[in-house]
């Protein structure tokens, strides 16, 4: 959980720019993230039990990676960033 750390960004997608059934690649999350969520009044252990952050995320805005089909498919890519 990165909620009570600061200056923290993570991002996970995949290379070939779709995340199972859905039109994004995948998502960026941020220490901020979950503030957001709580302000939203979004239940994050609902999305997470139902395996739903797609919907999650786009409710917050954005935070999908959205790039359409790339036509490759190398690997799945995370990077965490910490200051």
């Amino acid at each position: 959980s990165i909620a009570g750390l600061r200056d923290v960004v993570f991002a996970s997608f995949g290379t070939d720019g779709i995340d199972g059934v859905t039109d994004a690649a995948g998502a960026i999350v941020s220490s901020e993230t979950m503030n957001m969520a709580k302000d939203a009044r979004l239940n994050l252990k609902e999305y997470l039990e139902n395996n739903d952050s797609y919907t999650l995320f786009k409710k917050l805005g954005h935070h999908l990676i959205i790039t359409g089909a790339t036509g490759t498919n190398v690997n799945d890519i995370a990077i965490a960033l910490i200051r």
